[in-house]
């Protein structure tokens, strides 16, 4: 037994299921580099094809997975899931690795990492490396000053004494995520990299699974998504929604907790880990959404969170309102400490109540229900 089945969840809503945390370990865990989500995307389609009445995948990898198929209206819930990565684009004489960013990757947090590289060399498939850290006993003035290293300066160390050595191991273009799985931190805290978003795919499934096993017929089609590339552009869910065509769509994401010391409330909001699922107002949130999700809330006893965007968010809800003469949006989203570094914390409690929330959502809707804003 892992030691982290300990801290199965008892909340409102009961314990967890020890297949869902498994689900939710084996989903952060396995590597989902953005524009190589494959094999993270495999680990989604298994758990949910026990629930879906109906599953497909695209040309780019995003997956779909459907329940209650012909019903109206058609809701699509969607997460991406691919995560910050780095890619190989240099490889020295002496074997070192140079990379690029892909997606938002902060430098200055890096360095001293120990790093997988999703090999394309045939035979081959998971290298480990380390970032090299210069110690500053030895650092250059400009290092010694805190300047934070630029990204093109990071290099990753796989052993290699030669250029030549590196490339049976590894090539150019491969992917590199960092080691940082899963863990438990006390109080229903997890923490691991690429939070943002398996959780949010987890969450979904999850909802999948409730309406499911409730075996209540609802009214609308509710199509529960898997996108990739959102960290490079929000290119999956631009694919998928404009095939899918769905009435309306919920979004779930992480957002940015600021209950920890040095950020200020006044300027990025009071969001809190533990304090339940965040609801965004403003910019491409559709108020009818918004309206329904908070009924869902309040009639399942669901605490909620509120924050507000003057424009976007720079989550998949910014492409999906304008898709096809605009597709009725709203974000739901799950607090998130230390975003983009290998050591994403969140509340176990507050990801147990998202498909909660969600399932309440479907279950609320009238067959062909429309999503307008009165004028």
């Amino acid at each position: 037994m892992h030691v982290w089945t300990r801290f199965t969840i008892a909340g409102s809503f009961g314990r967890m299921r020890e297949a869902s945390l498994e689900f939710l370990r084996n989903l952060v865990n396995t590597p989902s580099p953005t524009g190589q989500e494959a094999r993270g995307q495999r680990v989604w389609l298994d758990y949910v094809r026990t629930w879906a009445e109906h599953i497909s995948t695209d040309a780019y990898g995003n997956c779909v997975a459907i329940f209650n198929r012909g019903g109206s209206p058609r809701i699509m819930l969607a997460a991406h899931a691919d995560e910050i990565a780095l890619a190989i684009h240099f490889i020295t004489d002496d074997g070192y690795l140079h990379v690029l960013a892909r997606g938002g990757v902060d430098p200055a947090i890096m360095r001293a990492q120990r790093v997988r590289i999703h090999s394309s060399v045939k035979g081959v498939e998971n290298v480990p490396g380390v970032i090299g850290n210069v110690p500053p006993h030895l650092a250059r003035d400009e290092s010694a000053n805190g300047k934070p290293p630029r990204i093109h300066e990071l290099f990753i160390d796989i052993g290699a004494k030669t250029r030549r050595e590196a490339l049976k191991w590894v090539q150019v273009g491969d992917l590199v995520t960092v080691a940082a799985d899963f863990d438990l931190l006390h109080n229903e805290l997890a923490v691991a990299r690429a939070m943002d978003n398996r959780t949010g795919t987890f969450a979904v499934a999850e909802t999948l699974r409730l309406l499911a096993e409730a075996r209540k017929p609802i009214a609308a089609e509710i199509n529960v998504v898997s996108n990739v590339q959102e960290e490079v552009g929000l290119f999956g869910i631009r694919q998928i929604a404009y095939s899918l065509q769905p009435d309306a769509a919920v979004i779930v994401d992480v957002t940015h907790a600021t209950d920890y010391p040095g950020l200020s409330k006044a300027q990025h909001g009071d969001i809190r880990l533990g304090s339940g699922p965040v609801l965004t107002h403003g910019g491409c949130n559709h108020p009818d959404l918004v309206r329904r999700l908070q009924s869902a809330a309040k009639a399942a006893k669901i605490p909620l969170q509120y924050r507000a965007t003057g424009r976007g968010g720079g989550t998949d809800t910014d492409a999906i309102f304008w898709t096809r003469g605009g597709i009725p949006s709203a974000l739901v989203s799950l607090p998130n400490r230390y975003m983009h570094s290998p050591v994403e914390v969140v509340s176990l409690k507050d990801l147990q109540l998202v498909p909660q929330l969600l399932a309440g959502f479907a279950r609320a809707l009238k067959k062909d229900a429309a999503f307008k804003t009165v004028i």
